[in-house]
């Protein structure tokens, strides 16, 4: 199940991927991983796609479809990932439909999720869950741009997050959302 922001959507409703982590109930994991992609340009590669800037982005080149490849050490647990996509800056490289595969490597993908996009700007969230409707655990992700708008060929991604959910540690303790009550949830 994918959640766009849309053209219509209030500031309450845009999807703020930073929220949740600040809030101590996901981590953003992608850091934990090496990624891959099938093609890009020159400058426009892994580096601008986690940057953390919407100024930049991956671009790929080749042939449909386009992949992100995100290869974790250990079996990680996720609960969402979030793709930031500009319509209006990209138009043709702009994704329309999303596949977004989970296995142990690259032969054993299989579909967990197929998106489909409609002129989206801003972040995109995409929740994973396994064929049981439990949170998806996986060694590796794989994301496919299948279409472009507009019949585009090559593509333009701005961000890419992967999130997993915080372990709650002790229920004596409780769950702290703020950093100043967080801090005295260790003893050292």
């Amino acid at each position: 199940m994918a959640t766009p922001n849309n053209n219509n959507a209030s500031d309450e409703e845009k999807i703020d991927p930073m929220k949740d982590v600040r809030a101590g109930i996901v981590r953003e994991v992608g850091s934990q991983a090496i990624w891959s992609l099938s093609s890009c340009k020159p400058g426009f590669g892994v580096d601008q796609l986690r940057d953390d800037c919407m100024e930049t982005y991956w671009q790929s080149d080749g042939q449909l479809p386009h992949l992100v490849n995100i290869q974790f050490r250990r079996k990680t647990v996720v609960r969402d990932i979030c793709i930031y996509i500009d319509y209006r800056l990209d138009e043709s490289y702009t994704p329309g439909r999303i596949s977004v595969r989970a296995g142990t490597n690259f032969n054993d993908l299989q579909e967990v999720e197929v998106v489909e996009l409609n002129e989206p700007y801003g972040w995109v969230r995409i929740m994973t869950k396994d064929i049981n409707d439990s949170p998806l655990k996986t060694y590796m992700l794989q994301i496919a741009v299948i279409t472009n708008h507009q019949n585009g060929r090559d593509t333009h991604m701005r961000q890419i997050k992967v999130h997993s959910p915080v372990e709650k540690r002790d229920l004596l303790i409780g769950n702290f959302s703020t950093v100043e009550m967080r801090q005295y949830t260790i003893i050292k």
